[in-house]
């Protein structure tokens, strides 16, 4: 069987046939033991690293003794670094695209280097690794069945009352980065569009020596904050979708292949909808739902 390793040497070729590939390295976003082994083996194998910092990437990489030649790519660069690289690619050369921690192209830079490269018949090859956004969401406790990550929210206060009034009424848990000189006044529009009692999650230094998770409610969290003076670190701000859409307690009481039976005898539903309205009720995937139904008949 080949490796691969060799699959990647032999397959990725673009248009030319000359051997270029682009690989989307994900970095560590705290601890530096996050990085996989194909991670390391591909910066080690690449001709050049496109890093948003070099001296960043440069503690990592001395970190496990590699010593490919760093190139800088970040957001004040990109539209010509993006050109100047799409040339190196033509040329047959092999790049790895990094940011400063997490995957390249998530709210850091790297979308105008793929695209180039895509357009260009370049094969882009992504190696999958740290995220923080993903990270936080697991160790949440808020659903993860259904959830949308936007980024960061925006800067200004009216554009960010806005977005959040956008997401009063959605049934998915919303997770966003924010800047932690922002986070207070962030949580006080959380408060004021969404409400003192809605349930979120800050999750702070992922990952790192001082990691942390806040959970409650907004209004509580926010003066625990306040207590504290200065918020430092990188944040994710996790909100859950409102009460009135989560399951009622007494239906959480029962099994699921009972709420299951309930449904079908009182709303006469077929099996299909009344797994789909507990999974929605309890908040996981339908796969889960039906797993445990199955079980509850046997």
């Amino acid at each position: 069987m080949r490796s691969e390793a060799q699959t990647e040497n032999t397959n990725g070729r673009g248009a030319s046939g000359t051997g270029s590939l682009l690989y989307l390295v994900a970095t560590p976003i705290g601890n530096l033991e996050d990085i996989t082994l194909r991670a390391l083996r591909v910066l080690k194998e690449v001709d050049l690293i496109a890093c948003e910092d070099t001296r960043q990437t440069l503690k990592l990489l001395s970190h496990y003794g590699i010593q490919t030649r760093l190139v800088s790519y970040h957001e004040h660069n990109e539209m010509t670094k993006a050109a100047e690289l799409m040339v190196d690619l033509e040329g047959g050369a092999k790049i790895a695209l990094v940011t400063d921690a997490g995957m390249p192209g998530i709210s850091d830079p790297g979308f105008r280097l793929i695209a180039l490269a895509i357009r260009h018949h370049v094969p882009v090859v992504p190696i999958p690794g740290a995220s923080a956004f993903l990270a936080a969401l697991v160790a949440s406790g808020l659903p993860t069945d259904s959830f949308r990550f936007s980024g960061f929210l925006p800067a200004k206060a009216a554009q960010r009352r806005k977005l959040l009034e956008s997401v009063k009424e959605s049934p998915r848990t919303q997770v966003f980065y924010e800047a932690p000189h922002r986070l207070l006044e962030t949580l006080a529009n959380v408060v004021e569009v969404l409400g003192n009692d809605r349930h979120v999650v800050v999750a702070r230094e992922v990952t790192k020596i001082h990691e942390e998770f806040l959970r409650g409610r907004a209004g509580e969290i926010l003066e625990q904050l306040k207590a504290r003076g200065d918020v430092k670190g990188e944040i994710t701000l996790l909100i859950a979708k409102e009460e009135s859409q989560e399951p009622k307690a007494e239906s959480r009481s029962i099994s699921i292949a009972q709420r299951v039976r309930e449904i079908i005898a009182a709303e006469n539903a077929d099996e299909k909808t009344a797994l789909k309205k507990v999974a929605k009720e309890r908040g996981i995937g339908k796969s889960e739902a039906y797993r445990e139904w199955q079980m509850g008949k046997s």
